[in-house]
């Protein structure tokens, strides 16, 4: 295994359409798949997409660790925001509930910025994994954020371009600071 290069926002590959995988069992497509896990795993992150590592393929990894749990929620509903290690090939996501939630994403590609996105908060995703078997779960929150940015990479899609108020883009050492002032003015509405 080997960690893989990851590109930065501005690099062509980014910008593409990624290719679908014709064999998900590929050995070739395995030691990728086992690259990017370990790309993901060194460089602290949630997910990790084919096109990030340079390859232009439909292909993402993520894993999804659990949230402080909340009591009102059904044991179905805690387990659609969790993910155990994933590998998702050919991935569609299906919107379950067009209401949106909004949360700060950063990206590997884009280093040192958050930026304030809003997503579905419900979805459904397929594909295949690595042995080629179907995958098919819902998710709702941190993962359903998760897995739907990391698809975007396979549409060329980056995080601020979903953004809807770029004053929201900011860098990670500077988030600490927006939210001390959010608070303070939410504190003087009081």
């Amino acid at each position: 295994m080997a960690i893989l290069k990851i590109a930065r926002m501005g690099h062509p590959v980014l910008a593409g359409i990624a290719a679908p995988v014709a064999d998900p069992t590929d050995p070739e497509l395995k030691r990728l798949v086992a690259d990017m896990i370990e790309t993901m795993k060194d460089s602290d992150g949630a997910g990790l997409a084919a096109p990030q590592v340079h390859v232009p393929l439909r292909v993402v990894v993520f894993q999804v660790p659990g949230e402080p749990i909340d009591e009102t929620l059904s044991a179905v509903e805690r387990f659609d925001h969790t993910a155990p290690l994933t590998v998702l090939i050919n991935p569609v996501i299906q919107v379950m509930e067009e209401v949106l939630e909004g949360g700060w994403e950063g990206c590997l590609s884009v280093p040192g910025l958050r930026g304030w996105v809003e997503r579905p908060r419900h979805i459904r995703y397929t594909g295949f994994d690595i042995a080629g078997n179907r995958v098919s779960r819902t998710a709702r929150g941190f993962h359903a954020r998760v897995v739907q940015h990391e698809c975007d990479h396979l549409d060329g899609m980056l995080y601020p371009l979903r953004m809807q108020d770029l004053s929201k883009l900011l860098f990670e050492s500077e988030v600490h600071h927006w939210l001390e002032q959010q608070e303070t003015q939410n504190q003087a509405v009081k």
